[in-house]
């Protein structure tokens, strides 16, 4: 049926050129090849016969960029003092968007002292916003390398969960935030924040599941 469509819209154009507009009818073989031809390509690099389906979107916490430094001091339970100096250069620049260039200035950081949990967290964030919003190895090796450093810290699994779930990989990201919240106690600071993540989530899962049966 798309081929058919796209064969008469074919159709029509040459109609509306020839007939309409009447072009020189010496010049029809020439508009006829033309047309032939965008066909042609349409064939080679299109897909006419794909099922069309809507994205499903990744929750966003927020649109605001400077999202990722409220939520990690909001989540900061590292027992390894950060390098301040670094890290508030490094969040400024995240405030104006500049990604690759704090995530340059937190390398630093970690140059000074390699366990430096919330440089690697803010690195991991500071890459995926250079990804728009996809979780790169380099990203998921900063994450790893934040949650060695701070093992009891809800940041590291937060934020992954976060890039996972931007990235597509909502199972994942359920399973993880799922656990945090398991082990959250009542009273901390973040829990409604990662509650409210963790139901949006469930929400576009479940959207997920209705396309997915409806095809």
């Amino acid at each position: 049926m798309t081929w058919l469509a796209v064969c008469l819209l074919a159709l029509a154009a040459f109609a509306m050129l020839a007939l309409w507009l009447k072009a020189p009818r010496g010049g029809w073989t020439m508009l006829g090849a033309t047309l032939l031809l965008g066909l042609a390509g349409y064939g080679v690099q299109g897909s006419p016969g794909q099922v069309g389906a809507p994205r499903i979107y990744a929750p966003q916490p927020d649109a605001d960029p400077a999202f990722s430094i409220k939520a990690r001091g909001l989540l900061d339970e590292s027992d390894i003092p950060p390098n301040n100096q670094w890290i508030v250069i490094a969040d400024a620049m995240t405030r104006n968007g500049q990604h690759a260039d704090a995530a340059k200035v937190l390398l630093g950081a970690l140059d000074d002292n390699p366990r430096n949990a919330q440089a690697w967290l803010a690195l991991g964030n500071a890459l995926v916003a250079h990804a728009d919003g996809l979780l790169t190895p380099a990203a998921l090796h900063a994450y790893d390398r934040a949650a060695q450093a701070a093992p009891k810290s809800p940041g590291p699994p937060y934020f992954l969960g976060l890039a996972l779930a931007q990235s597509g990989r909502f199972a994942e990201a359920r399973d993880l935030w799922s656990g945090l919240l398991a082990r959250t106690p009542d009273k901390a600071p973040w829990r409604e924040m990662l509650a409210e993540q963790l139901a949006r989530l469930d929400l576009l899962i479940a959207a997920q599941a209705r396309e997915t049966t409806a095809r």
